[in-house]
Order: C-alpha cells, then structure tokens, then sequence
C-alpha cells in the first residue's frame, strides 16, 4: 500500500510542513528533556538531536481527539492543524519516543516498538507500550498529579486526558519491578522488565497482566464508538436502547479488567516478595513498599481489597518475624552447646590443664 493510500486510511491529510528551523527547534527541545529526565538509561542529548531532526513533521487533519501521531512508514510526525506552535513540544514527546523506540529491518519493516514485539504477529503489549510510553512523556512534561475519577474508579494520575487506566496500572508495574528497568526497556526495545517481573512472579502473570491492559485499551476504544454512534440524531428509538445496553456493558468490563488486573499485580509481586523477607530489614523493607503501594491504586467505593490484603500481609509477617527470632534464638543455644561439648573433648583429650582452660575462656 503506497503512504498517500496509508495515510488516508489512517484519516490522516495533510495540511502543510513543518519548516526546517521549526523541526530542528522541536528536536532540541524534545531531546534535551528526555536525556536530562531519564539520567540513568545515560542517553546523549546531541544523538537524539540528530535522530529526530531527521523526522519529517506536518501539519495535518487528524481523526478526533489526535492531536499527534508518528508513522513509522515514512518517519513522519503529523499534528493537528488547530495547535499553536507552543503546544507542539508537549504533544511531540509521545510521538518522538515511539520514534525512538522502534526496531526495523534492512527493508524498513518494523519488528519492534519498545514493549511491543510485531514479530509475534498479534501485536501484543500494544497498550502496555503505549501507557510506559506516555508516562515517559509525562515526565518529560514534569506533568502534576491529579485525582480524576474514570468508570466509577478514583485515581491519582499525572496522564489524566491519555489512558489514565492503563497508564495507572503499568505506573504500578513500574513501582514494584522499577522505573528505570521499565523505561530503559520502553525506549531501548529490549526484554529486561519483562524478564524481571517474570523472575519475580510468574510468566503467566506478565501475560495474564499484558493481555488485560490491551483489552482494557480495545474496550474503551470501543466505548468511543459506541457513543459516537449514539449520539447520531437520526438513529431510532430501539437502535439508541441497543447502543446504550452494549455501553453500559463495556464500563462494567473496564472497570472489571482495571480491578482485576490491579489485584493481580499486587498479589502476585507480594505474595512472591514476602517469602524473600527473611531479615528484619528485608521484613521492613517489605512492609514499607507494601505501604506505599496503596499511592498508585485505583479505588472504587465499597472496595476494601488492598486494605483487607495489606492487614493479612501484617499478620503474615509478624508471624515470619516471631518464627525468624525464634529461629536465631535456637540457632545460638545450638551453636553453644556444640562449643561446649567441643571444649570439653578437648580438655578430654588434652587432659585438665587450669592455664589452657583459662586461656580458651578468654583470659578470664
């Protein structure tokens, strides 16, 4: 399919390019945020620079609610025609980190979008890429958090107006495993966080987590849909019930798939981490994470899942830390006793001696 026939397809049309002085402008700005926000994946400013100053930027009309979108076939960025010039930064970090991330073949075909391998052939971990993406944006934009409430779900989330859902899970991901883990792998394309959560959980998890959140992600696109096609003022009094059944169906299943998959990431890091907190410190340090964990959830009235599970885990480690004392406590009264009877051998075998005896007392 030719770029004009793609793009079309797309809904994309061009409205006019970006000029040369604009474009090397944008690239500076973006490639400097992103090298100074992300110190520890040790990007160089001047490199990114010259990568994305190499990307074709436009104007464009755009399907509703797009303000941007990059496409990878034919390195191009597009924005929504209506934007000011002073607005382009921040809707071009998203796209220009979606550049970045990707992994292409001598002929151009893409094989890799950060998390998201299209070699498989079914395009997993599209919006797990897409949320780490945009939270990687967000800090770009040192964007403040706010409450916000989605599906009846209340939420504290700094990507209010973008996949606020997906962006809060795949922020509890990045809480547990690390952010510096999941964002090296989001723009370097590679698989360390998806081998570290599943040396921490199980590979089933990662999978179970990963289908959830591009299911939540079709379900809500979906859902817009839907309210389009609700909101035509020629449509008859049965298709609106239909419609308005089937919407209420799917915000159930968003909220279901958000609460679900919320439970699995808690349970299974959790459940797993407690049997690795052998030591008081390590005990605290669980218990600690544990606590702070409660600062990404998503809450809906009436649900006292994390709470229930945060007393049960207390409960848990009290106990591991009264069977761990107990078990030093046996250990030393162990350890003792084999010193003595071994001293007494000695004294056995060396016959008694009051200066050797006094010796191996400590002097005393």
């Amino acid at each position: 399919m030719g770029i004009k026939r793609a793009l079309k397809k797309e809904g994309i049309s061009i409205v006019s390019e970006l000029d040369t002085l604009t474009v090397n402008s944008l690239s500076k700005k973006i490639a400097d945020k992103i090298s100074s926000r992300f110190p520890e994946l040790k990007l160089n400013s001047n490199e990114l620079f010259m990568n994305l100053s190499r990307l074709n930027m436009y104007y464009a009309k755009l399907p509703r609610g797009i303000s941007a979108k990059y496409f990878y076939k034919n390195k191009s960025i597009y924005f929504n025609y209506e934007l000011e010039i002073q607005q382009l930064v921040d809707v071009a970090i998203h796209e220009c980190i979606h550049y970045l991330q990707e992994k292409t073949d001598r002929n151009g075909n893409i094989l890799r979008l950060g998390l998201c391998d299209y070699t498989t052939g079914d395009l997993a971990a599209v919006g797990l890429n897409e949320a780490a993406v945009q939270l990687m944006a967000s800090k770009c934009m040192d964007s403040e958090y706010e409450s916000v409430k989605y599906f009846d779900i209340n939420l504290l989330t700094n990507t209010p107006t973008y996949y606020p859902l997906e962006c809060t899970l795949v922020n509890q991901l990045a809480y547990v495993i690390g952010e510096n883990v999941l964002f090296d792998s989001t723009i370097n394309a590679n698989n360390k966080f998806k081998e570290q959560f599943i040396s921490l959980t199980s590979a089933k998890t990662f999978f179970t987590i990963q289908k959830n959140i591009d299911e939540l992600v079709e379900t809500q696109d979906k859902l817009e849909k839907l309210y389009a096609d609700v909101q035509e003022t020629d449509i008859d009094e049965y298709y609106e019930k239909k419609y308005m059944s089937e919407i209420e169906d799917n915000k159930k299943k968003v909220q279901k798939l958000f609460l679900d998959t919320q439970k699995i990431i808690l349970t299974s890091y959790f459940d797993s981490a407690i049997n690795i907190a052998y030591t008081p410190k390590l005990i605290e340090n669980y218990r600690n994470k544990l606590y702070g964990f409660q600062n990404y959830i998503g809450r809906i009235d009436g649900d006292n899942f994390y709470n229930e599970y945060y007393i049960d885990k207390m409960v848990e480690l009290e106990k591991k830390y009264d069977e761990d004392i107990t078990e030093i406590r046996d250990l030393v009264v162990v350890k003792h006793n084999f010193i003595s009877k071994l001293l007494q051998k000695i004294k056995l075998l060396l016959g008694f001696n009051p200066e050797y005896e006094r010796l191996i007392n400590g002097g005393k």
